[in-house]
């Protein structure tokens, strides 16, 4: 449709910094888009399971192991060995042989590595990371069974009341539990002095617990609300630093495990397609004991095959051998908490470590005794692992032992002291981990699993990709077709609106799933839209017999409250499905709130400075829209 309106000159209205503004953000737009066209190698990370950085000895050794490899690349960056392959078949073979040739000091890892040119990494540029769905591995989600949890909580105060009252010489009938109430019941002859201390000896040693009830000899107590949520909220974050340290074990370099509610854990496993083997490694048992190191007896006759009464031989997980003593001090059940900081005299990194009461006691004992001995921290774990026999899978349970830390008993404590003598702080911070997390705070059932195949990720993203062309395409030829010169326009805006979604999920590292692809297209529908809202306003005002500059500005400006509308509409939906939403529509709610505001952007900016530039400053008789 050609119309053909009073002849006049149109003001240049479009000032300089909005022309500025526009083709910057444009630009950068474009520029933050391109990673994603690069696409990624099949490749292997390895790095040490201390966080040490690794050197050029472990580059050749596993240069060495993979001589029989036709590699796409092999590098030592950021203190980790990165190897790219050529396809994911050899890759899988290359882990098997670095996992059997570099031992359990290194995590293995399976990895995708960018490609993106380094001048574009430089500044940021990096590919917007792709979902489950469009990569492939596990998804699992485990309910935290907190009543059992909460029970065990109770079973260990009513323990640990009973040991308190018997070590201050109180004599007391009964301590029961009585559904979430304990009932103290004291023995004939017991004064009011002792009720007293005992409520003294309550608030000193159990702060957590508030008296309910307390007449004659018989008392009842209860953990305080604040104190049950805190435990609640502590026994799924130790669960979760419990799941994260075994992922290590499966090689996943970009694993998501996260809590999702107030019992619930999500663990997404990139990459992983062995389901089972997740499953057996996620429910993995472990524990940590507290074991004196034998200073007298000869460790290099233990270590020839002699053996020692009363001791024992252990390695460390970096090939070492120490000769501890077979008495177990405490385990790690007893470790209330662990954090890890930096000495206030020396400066070097430490590990604070709290226990309960009975491992206190304990440990005050042994190290009264012991002072200028050495203590050893043993991590324990069994798990479930599956060989293949005769042809059939045979399930055998695996117990590994390792010392992870030997340090000298400087002084004697009870349940709180510090372990010294450190590498580095990366250190502490990895064995204040294994401290908190030695076992599972409370057990766990899986409710959720899903598998998803490299092939099928593959043919979702070829399908996504091939949806947003035929909608891209489709909506191309309509708005040329129906509105000439001014649909091109509306055509480059939308083009543009696509790089800057692209461009703001690369930057934000925000995950792309399928339903994320449905909001790009969702989207794409939204921003023509304001395009045709605009063109057809620009048309009505021509009707009218307004002039070319009165019939352009007014078809920006009175359509915009119309499209500002319906945009902060979908916006609020958007934002609404984000917080109220879980995986998917997330996924979906992200890529919809992102495209909403640029589509704002390119259909009233864009297309508006497309248009100055083509009819400012300059006498036109007709407007091809």
């Amino acid at each position: 449709m050609v119309i053909q309106p009073n002849t006049r000159s149109i003001t240049n209205i479009y000032p300089w910094w909005k022309v500025t503004l526009v083709l910057f953000l444009c630009f950068l737009g474009f520029l933050y888009a391109l990673p994603n066209i690069y696409p990624e190698d099949p490749a292997i990370q390895v790095s040490s399971v201390k966080g040490d950085s690794l050197t050029e000895r472990e580059l050749t050794v596993v240069q060495n192991a993979l001589a029989d490899y036709d590699l796409k690349g092999i590098a030592l960056k950021n203190g980790q060995v990165l190897i790219r392959f050529k396809d994911t078949e050899s890759q899988l073979k290359a882990q098997d042989v670095l996992k059997q040739g570099l031992g359990r000091g290194v995590i293995i890892a399976l990895n995708l590595a960018s490609t993106t040119p380094d001048w574009l990494a430089s500044i940021g540029g990096q590919a917007a990371p792709l979902g489950l769905d469009l990569r492939g591995g596990v998804h699992f989600l485990f309910d935290v069974d907190m009543d059992a949890a909460v029970s065990n909580y109770h079973q260990r105060h009513v323990t640990d009341i009973k040991r308190l009252l018997r070590n201050e010489q109180i004599r007391y009938q009964e301590v029961a539990l009585n559904g979430e109430m304990f009932v103290l019941t004291l023995r004939e002859g017991q004064d009011a002095k002792t009720s007293d201390k005992i409520n003294s000896l309550f608030a000193q040693n159990f702060p957590e617990l508030e008296v309910v009830e307390q007449e004659g000899l018989t008392s009842q107590w209860r953990v305080s609300k604040p104190a049950l949520i805190e435990f609640k909220k502590f026994t799924v974050q130790q669960n979760v630093t419990t799941l994260r340290n075994r992922v290590n074990e499966l090689g996943v370099a970009e694993p998501v495990i996260q809590q999702q509610g107030e019992r619930r854990i999500v663990v997404q496993l990139p990459g992983v397609q062995d389901s089972a083997r997740a499953k057996e490694i996620l429910g993995a048992t472990a524990t940590l004991e507290f074991r004196l190191v034998d200073e007298k007896s000869d460790l290099t006759s233990a270590i020839a095959g002699k053996s020692v009464a009363g001791s024992k031989l252990y390695s460390t997980r970096e090939g070492r051998q120490l000769l501890l003593k077979t008495d177990v001090i405490v385990t790690g059940e007893q470790v209330i908490d662990a954090k890890s900081g930096i000495d206030g005299q020396s400066g070097s990194p430490t590990v604070n470590v709290t226990l309960d009461e009975a491992g206190g006691r304990k440990m005050l004992e042994t190290t009264k005794a012991n002072v200028g001995t050495r203590m050893a921290v043993v991590f324990i774990e069994s798990r479930l692992e599956t060989t293949m026999v005769n042809g059939q899978a045979e399930k055998k349970r695996v117990v590994t032992q390792d010392v992870i830390n030997a340090a000298v008993i400087r002084d004697q404590f009870a349940n709180r002291f510090q372990i010294t003598g450190l590498d580095s702080a990366h250190e502490a911070r990895n064995l204040a981990l294994l401290l908190r997390a030695g076992a599972l705070s409370a057990p766990m059932e899986i409710v959720e699993e899903r598998t998803v195949g490299p092939s099928l990720g593959a043919e979702n993203i070829e399908k996504g990709i091939i949806s947003i062309i035929i909608g891209f395409v489709a909506v191309l030829m309509f708005m040329a077709w129906r509105y000439k010169l001014f649909g091109i326009y509306a055509n480059i805006a939308l083009l543009m609106n696509v790089f800057i979604i692209m461009a703001l999920l690369s930057m934000l590292q925000a995950t792309l799933t399928l339903p994320g692809i449905a909001g790009i297209v969702l989207t794409m529908g939204m921003a023509v839209d304001a395009n045709v809202l605009i063109n057809e306003r620009i048309r009505e005002e021509l009707r009218n017999g307004h002039t070319t500059f009165a019939a352009i500005q007014a078809g920006y400006d009175k359509a915009f409250l119309t499209i500002a509308d319906s945009h902060i509409t979908q916006l609020l939906t958007a934002l609404l499905l984000f917080a109220f939403g879980s995986g998917p529509i997330k996924g979906f709610a992200v890529t919809l709130t992102i495209g909403v505001i640029t589509s704002m952007f390119t259909a009233l900016m864009v297309s508006r400075l497309l248009v100055h530039w083509t009819y400012s400053n300059r006498k036109t008789a007709k407007i091809s829209v």
